[in-house]
């Protein structure tokens, strides 16, 4: 893989420039829940960029080969990891299921779609960490269901304390292609932003909660 710095700082332009990722510190966005924030990110746009998707389910791929040589299935979460998971599976040429956010309420019922033995070693893609909270749920469905962990992979984090913590907890490493300090630096070189916004967007990185109000 290429050197981790330059890897991040790429995969941030490439989001950019996509516009998977948006920053408007003076018209912020209303996350679901409920905080406000000067950065918007749907990595589910950069699907629609062949040079950007190729180039991310490869680095997505490289991790796994290079972290998690042994892992035997590849596991999205629902909605956002799906199509990612099912593209790093087929360079993979390994099995690939999702886990739905809770069963299907009709038919069988199912939370993992697709075909996992009890005892399997996975590996989780996720399009984007914010706390944490969802995408760790994941993990809680699949071990419930015999599965092993090796870990999860996201394409970016924000980088909250928060999520930090409740990856921790729950005794899962993180692995992820950028990040929000790699996102700031290509944001500010590439102009997305000034240097007087700067302060606005540390302020709500330290304090995502309150920022705004």
């Amino acid at each position: 893989m290429p050197n981790d710095q330059i890897l991040n700082k790429r995969v941030a332009e490439l989001l950019l420039e996509a516009q998977a990722i948006k920053l408007s510190p003076e018209k912020p966005f209303q996350w679901s829940s409920g905080w406000l924030s000067p950065i918007y990110c749907d990595n589910r746009v950069a699907l629609s960029y062949p040079d950007t998707r190729t180039f991310i389910k490869k680095a997505l791929a490289d991790v796994i080969k290079e972290q998690y040589p042994d892992v035997q299935a590849v596991v999205g979460v629902a909605t956002g990891g799906i199509a990612q998971g099912a593209l790093v599976a087929d360079i993979l040429e390994l099995p690939f299921a999702y886990v739905r956010p809770e069963p299907k309420k009709h038919g069988m019922g199912n939370q993992i779609e697709g075909k996992l033995e009890k005892g399997q070693s996975v590996i989780i893609i996720e399009d984007l960490i914010s706390t944490g909270g969802s995408s760790l749920k994941v993990v809680d469905v699949l071990r419930t269901a015999g599965i092993e962990v090796a870990g999860m992979i996201a394409i970016f984090t924000y980088g909250f304390e928060t999520a930090e913590i409740n990856f921790k907890e729950k005794n899962v490493k993180l692995d992820t292609l950028s990040n929000y300090n790699a996102l700031i630096e290509t944001a500010l070189e590439h102009n997305y932003v000034n240097s007087s916004q700067l302060e606005s967007l540390a302020a709500w990185r330290q304090a995502p909660d309150q920022w705004g109000k």
